[in-house]
């Protein structure tokens, strides 16, 4: 199982204030429509060729739509890159717009 946390649960991290890098995997358009404040987008098909802008320091929370393309980033990171600090946000936009913010938009 991939290491992953709720929405509910990211929300209450960014609200602590805690340090965390956001990547939005999904492709231009879908980010243009909505995101999360403050993310990266970096296309999955992009991950490869930009993986050093990703933080080593800090949990990075992978996004996209509903949590699949994201957990693809995260176990190509994880098994490619030997990167361990990184984590899947379930459910993806979808679920952080129905759950947490309903002012990010749903498609």
């Amino acid at each position: 199982m991939l290491p992953d946390l709720t929405p509910q649960d990211l929300h209450a991290r960014l609200e602590r204030g805690e340090l965390l890098q956001l990547v939005d995997v999904r492709e231009p358009e879908e980010y243009e429509y909505c995101h999360i404040e403050g993310s990266l987008l970096l296309p999955l098909g992009d991950i490869p060729q930009h993986v050093e802008e990703l933080a080593t320091d800090r949990p990075v929370v992978l996004i996209c739509h509903h949590g699949v393309r994201s957990a693809q980033a995260l176990g190509y990171l994880q098994h490619r890159h030997g990167l361990n600090n990184l984590l899947n946000l379930r459910g993806g936009i979808h679920a952080w717009s129905v759950q947490v913010d309903p002012t990010v938009a749903i498609y």
